[in-house]
């Protein structure tokens, strides 16, 4: 038996070095650099509404995603000189 998600909950996730905090609510989830305000937003809705809805929301979310990674491409440029 599953268990209901009524309210949200936070886990931390490592990616490439980098620090994110993953929040789960009943609503979606939202993926954030740590210590930053701005992230990848999802919602539940915008996954199951089909393809179009859902590369419209990525789309959407994907300029607050591209800091973390140019941030850990500059770190791991800089450790190579």
């Amino acid at each position: 038996m599953t268990t209901k998600l009524q309210r949200e909950f936070k886990r931390e996730l490592v990616l490439n070095g980098d620090k994110y905090t993953l929040t789960v609510t009943p609503e979606g989830f939202r993926l954030v650099l740590k210590g930053k305000r701005k992230g990848v937003e999802l919602q539940w809705a915008a996954i199951v509404g089909g393809e179009a809805a859902l590369a419209t929301a990525l789309n959407a979310s994907t300029l607050g995603a591209r800091a973390p990674v140019e941030t850990a491409q500059h770190r791991t440029h800089h450790t190579k000189h």
